[in-house]
């Protein structure tokens, strides 16, 4: 399946993905995304943001996520769309994804 992520320079691209991959691996992959715990949900470098359709599609925050977002608060813009990457684990209901790294922590 296929994913839309604009990288932090502004550029859109378009991703092969297989249902299953936990998104953080597939951008630290793909992109410079650090994912530095390990899909922890403790550092926060695989922060994303998505659109409030694709916010609905995935769900609501994990209580981890919403405390690590509340810590990244101070040094990055976090919208109602942030999310952890490491917390998203891809299906085929998230093909067409689209998504924006957040600025790196």
């Amino acid at each position: 399946m296929e994913i839309q992520v604009k990288t932090r320079e502004g550029e859109s691209q378009s991703i092969e993905v297989e249902s299953g991959s936990n998104l953080m691996q597939v951008l630290s992959e793909d992109f410079d995304v650090a994912g530095t715990c390990g899909g922890s949900a403790s550092c926060g470098t695989c922060h994303i943001y998505l659109n409030a359709t694709w916010t609905q599609i995935l769900g609501e925050q994990t209580e981890d996520e919403s405390y690590m977002l509340e810590a990244l608060a101070d040094m990055v813009e976090v919208r109602p769309g942030s999310r952890l990457a490491c917390q998203i684990t891809l299906c085929e209901e998230h093909c067409g994804l689209q998504l924006e790294l957040a600025p790196e922590v």
